[in-house]
């Protein structure tokens, strides 16, 4: 594997993860993750967290380095499973659990809710409103939790649960990304 990121703050700081070239796998650029860790910073120690469509993993390993108490990062590609796995055992990251699993059978079991949840589907299969309400549905977000949503720029998020009230929204080229909080 060529493709490498490097973790941008917390324990891991500057350490590199590698990923695997499979299509629709897109890693959250470093300037962006950089301001999403910047508005959770007071949110993301002791939290548990929730990476769907995890791909390279970049937010889940970036929220465990920042002091987040457990992530579980779910992606249903067997190639990117084996990455994150290799990369969590470099790491030594026994807070990360990883679950190879299309992410609407994930969210269709019992729920766990969660403080965080980041959400990157990729871009060509136009899934994150629909899976914003499987996650308010079925309980994944705890009350005053915070979902990450990343999207192309492009893309309108319209008809989000009417509990979820968007706190901060930027874009950077083709990438949307929206930060809301459940209440």
């Amino acid at each position: 594997m060529r493709n490498r990121l490097r973790i941008i703050g917390g324990q891991w700081r500057s350490r590199q993860v590698s990923f695997v070239d499979i299509p629709g796998l897109r890693p959250t650029p470093a300037r962006v993750r950089e301001t999403v860790f910047n508005w959770l910073q007071n949110d993301i120690i002791g939290s548990r967290c929730l990476d769907l469509y995890a791909g390279s993993g970049a937010l889940g390993f970036e929220a465990a380095s920042r002091g987040a108490k457990s992530v579980t990062l779910v992606e249903n590609n067997a190639q990117a499973c084996r990455a994150l796995k290799n990369n969590a055992i470099v790491l030594a990251a026994d807070q990360i659990n990883i679950v190879q699993m299309d992410v609407f059978r994930y969210l269709a079991g019992d729920a766990e809710p969660y403080n965080i949840v980041f959400l990157d589907p990729p871009f060509a299969m136009n899934r994150a409103v629909q899976t914003c309400h499987w996650l308010e549905n079925k309980g994944w977000l705890r009350k005053e939790g915070l979902c990450y949503v990343e999207a192309e720029s492009r893309l309108e998020l319209e008809g989000l649960p009417e509990t979820w009230h968007q706190l901060k929204s930027k874009t950077a080229g083709d990438v949307g990304y929206h930060l809301f909080k459940h209440v």
